[in-house]
């Protein structure tokens, strides 16, 4: 393992660790927020995603063994060790989040920025949308067999958009990516947020990342 390797594994191991400490000790009278927090800043793991070198070791060392850890603390595990950040939300909810960023990881490592764009989608979008919807949605729609709000998927759409430009200025920037036309960051967040609107069952965290990323390659 070459030493950039060794750096993201530890950073991103480090990162992961701080906010479960955050999540079930600071936040543990609060399992929703302590859920969406989780949910959200696990995004910024992709501006660690530069200090790997090889493909195998990002998506196989640094993120695949998150599923495993997700699933055991999930209300599914045959440990019934239950976190506060699984029993609050979707059960299998997080081992979705880390089954999307181990793939995305073993087919985009030479283009981080797509993988950037689908951990956006599913962190920072996702994750908005659904704090934003509990809290202010009115208006609510069901088409399949998951509730959600418009108010939740308009916030899905302009955070999808906004923290996806600064990700990728950051990689245009300090790695030399092409920053992508003007329309192409708009369709991949409208492509990703009616993603979320049909996905059920927590399966939203595999369908924005996913969609994201293709629709993120295809166009650019």
């Amino acid at each position: 393992m070459l030493s950039g390797d060794l750096l993201g594994v530890i950073a991103a191991y480090a990162y992961v660790a701080v906010l479960l400490f955050v999540s079930e000790k600071v936040l543990r009278r609060y399992p929703l927020g302590s859920r969406k927090f989780l949910h959200i800043m696990v995004g910024n793991v992709l501006f660690i995603l530069p200090l790997f070198e090889q493909a195998w070791v990002m998506s196989l060392v640094a993120a695949a063994p998150f599923i495993l850890l997700t699933f055991l603390v999930s209300p599914y595990s045959p440990l019934k060790i239950v976190s506060s950040t699984s029993a609050a939300g979707h059960g299998l909810g997080l081992v979705y989040y880390a089954i999307s960023w181990t793939v995305l990881a073993w087919f985009f490592f030479d283009r981080p920025e797509v993988i950037a764009v689908g951990i956006v989608a599913m962190s920072y979008g996702d994750g908005l949308a659904s704090l934003v919807g509990i809290k202010f949605g009115r208006r609510r729609y069901n088409i399949c067999g998951d509730v959600k709000s418009v108010v939740g998927s308009l916030t899905m759409l302009l955070a999808t958009m906004s923290v996806a430009a600064i990700a990728l200025a950051y990689y245009h920037w300090f790695h030399g990516a092409v920053f992508p036309p003007l329309y192409v960051l708009p369709a991949v967040a409208a492509v990703a947020t009616l993603a979320e609107g049909i996905t059920p069952r927590g399966l939203d965290n595999l369908a924005t990342s996913f969609s994201a990323a293709l629709l993120y390659v295809a166009l650019v």
